[in-house]
């Protein structure tokens, strides 16, 4: 089971522990010491399927030499400024990399790996693409 802890630290800070112990500040624009906890549902977005990615990659014997993922988002305009689309776009860059190779890991990761995904496409349009950087 996953768990994680949110400590108040004043106004609209927080800190948000994992169960590893690792932690992140989270804030509003206001306090402007931490990341938006919309942006941090973004993240952890762009984070599971980064993750998938170099791993399918890896075990395809795939030496990488970068990967960028850009996430962006469309919401609501109104409350609770709910996410109706969201694209990532991947940069990569390794040697002999394959146009096939690549699509199939990204499309893994978004179909099958990525629980973030799985669980953000019950309410949002989830697009992908790709570039292969030389």
């Amino acid at each position: 089971m996953a768990a994680i802890d949110i400590t108040w630290v004043q106004s609209q800070t927080y800190i948000g522990t994992d169960s590893t112990h690792h932690s992140t500040v989270i804030s509003s624009p206001d306090d402007n010491v931490g990341i938006k906890p919309s942006e941090l549902m973004l993240m952890a977005l762009g984070s599971c399927t980064a993750y998938d990615v170099v791993n399918i990659l890896s075990k395809k014997r795939y030496q990488l030499t970068k990967l960028h993922v850009h996430v962006s988002a469309t919401q609501d305009a109104d409350p609770p400024w709910q996410f109706r689309t969201i694209h990532v776009h991947y940069a990569i860059s390794g040697d002999g990399l394959k146009d096939e190779d690549v699509s199939k890991a990204i499309a893994l990761s978004e179909e099958k790996y990525c629980s973030v995904a799985a669980t953000l496409r019950h309410g949002a349009a989830l697009t992908y693409d790709y570039e292969i950087i030389a």
